[in-house]
């Protein structure tokens, strides 16, 4: 089943984003090269495709997994959330009815 983790992120998060963003990526590729990644990516801080210095205020993932409860323990050992990068973290059961 499909899950959507939205992450909030700690003010000013930026440097830390910086500092663990590959390791971020490489986890989220692996799932990724399975098939199981409908989405991926960061919520901008401002209206722009590149926020610059301004920075994100979350991310957002759906991904598949056999139970909720991998989901969240995926979600919990992301290395963002680890470095403390996220404030907040939900992860719920995601239906994709379009396209």
């Amino acid at each position: 089943m499909w899950y959507v983790i939205y992450s909030e992120d700690v003010e000013n998060s930026l440097p830390l984003r910086k500092k663990t963003r590959a390791a971020h990526l490489e986890r989220i590729q692996v799932v990724a090269d399975q098939g199981r990644v409908l989405v991926a990516g960061p919520c901008p801080a401002i209206d722009s495709e590149d926020p610059g210095e301004a920075g994100f205020t979350g991310s957002v993932v759906i991904i598949d997994f056999p139970s909720l409860e991998e989901a969240k323990t995926w979600a919990d050992s992301d290395p963002y959330a680890l470095a403390g990068v996220y404030s907040k973290v939900v992860v719920k059961p995601y239906k994709v009815v379009l396209p």
